[in-house]
């Protein structure tokens, strides 16, 4: 646990002072958004939920992502098409436009919300799984500071498979590892109840 939380600190340190998603001009954002509506819907709360809410989400977070797909370091053959004739700008004015809309709340499975709460708020110990509050935030909120995404009223469906990805390091786009580091000791059982805990909390 003790080295997870000097990674911590030692990202935040790095990305505080380098990211920005700063100039994004969310009126020309909407313009382009017409091209994402089929998948995340004209005001970024998707109604399919194996696709991202992106309603409320951290534009910082949003340009990251986008270049990250562009780039090819996060793979999804729809994205990678998507993102191919998106300029810089045009990712800023993206981010700007979701980040300004509102996320439309979901709700847990009353059954998995008393462990979905542990991990979220505690983590597990034995397993050195730390808590999900600790970068995410009490209420999901994030920090768009440091790239750490809002989850708050995130598809439960959606989380899940993103966090099974980071486990199996299909996905591996987070910083010095930190999402793989934290998703690998989780079983199949805590990724659920988190991704359900994680849909109801607002």
């Amino acid at each position: 646990m003790k080295k997870y939380y000097l990674i911590v600190i030692g990202l935040f340190m790095f990305i505080s002072g380098t990211s920005s998603a700063a100039g994004g001009d969310p009126i020309k954002g909407k313009a382009l958004s017409q091209t994402c509506a089929a998948c995340h819907s004209i005001d970024g709360n998707s109604v399919n939920p194996i696709w991202p809410k992106l309603a409320g989400q951290h534009a910082s977070y949003i340009v990251k992502q986008l270049n990250d797909f562009k780039a090819g370091n996060r793979v999804n053959a729809q994205m990678t098409a998507m993102v191919a004739s998106l300029s810089e700008q045009d990712m800023q004015d993206l981010g700007a436009y979701f980040a300004s809309k509102k996320t439309k709340p979901g709700s847990a499975k009353p059954d998995l919300i008393e462990l979905g709460q542990k991990i979220y708020r505690a983590g597990d110990s034995e397993t050195d799984v730390p808590a999900c509050m600790a970068c995410h935030g009490p209420n999901g909120s994030g920090n768009p500071t440091a790239l750490y995404p809002s989850l708050s009223g995130q598809h439960a469906q959606y989380t899940a498979g993103q966090l099974k990805m980071f486990k199996s390091e299909e996905r591996a786009n987070d910083a010095n590892k930190m999402m793989r580091t934290i998703a690998g000791p989780m079983t199949n059982a805590q990724i659920e109840a988190v991704s359900e805990y994680i849909q109801g909390l607002h």
